[in-house]
């Protein structure tokens, strides 16, 4: 099965084609192909020459995929709806089915893939305004989250590990681990059971978890 990997919800433009065997409940998803660009002003003009760059690499072609994942965040309102919106518009028009995964929960995955550890894990990443997105993780599951607060808000305990945006992840007196943003195997270990069953997927819901910053002058006023 060849899948397509996009996320936005941070200042990575991530994206990736990643093949997953659909006999083996155990393998772990192969990446082919993979881009990563840090510029979180430039999402709409980066990703999709990403995504095509990514499919020559695989050299495949994009009726070659067999689905999409993307990271539905925790994010900004602005960057986050660039790769939703993208993944979407691929869905539809190769008529595939389009999975949204948590952002923070590939972010998990990675870290789970990459350092085999199952000790209890809190990822934070940048929510602007001074504050975090946030999920704890033990086991490898999701056990709070994701939420948006200030750091000082969110307790290190009981979490034995952090990782996520350097920045903030700094911010916390736990042991780093160095994985700061969602990456295309990540974002499909998250999704791997679904796509081996061919679930069929959610509608595709942004996880914002406040209003966007634009409003309305009409709303604004009120």
């Amino acid at each position: 099965m060849l899948v397509l990997a996009v996320d936005t919800a941070t200042p990575a433009v991530t994206s990736g084609v990643v093949r997953l065997d659909r006999g083996r409940s155990d393998a772990r998803p192969e990446v082919v192909a993979a881009r990563v660009t840090d510029n979180p002003r430039a999402h709409a003009e980066v990703l999709t020459p990403q995504i095509l760059e990514c499919l020559a690499e695989a050299g495949a072609a994009p009726s070659d995929l067999d689905a999409i994942v993307v990271g539905i965040g925790p994010g900004p309102f602005t960057g986050l709806r660039v790769g939703m919106a993208t993944a979407a518009a691929f869905g539809d028009a190769l008529g595939i089915p389009v999975h949204g995964v948590c952002s923070l929960d590939a972010i998990a995955a990675d870290v789970h893939r990459e350092h085999g550890a199952d000790d209890d894990l809190l990822v934070v990443t940048d929510a602007r305004r001074r504050e975090i997105y946030w999920s704890r993780y033990s086991g490898g599951r999701r056990i709070d989250g994701p939420e948006v607060r200030k750091p000082a808000d969110v307790p290190a305990e009981p979490s034995v590990r952090v990782a996520g945006s350097p920045s903030h992840v700094a911010l916390f007196d736990l042991p780093e681990v160095d994985v700061q943003s969602p990456s295309p195997a990540g974002l499909v270990a998250v999704a791997a059971d679904a796509l081996r069953a061919g679930t069929e997927p959610a509608p595709l819901v942004p996880l914002y978890l406040r209003r966007p910053d634009a409003v309305e002058t009409a709303n604004r006023r009120a």
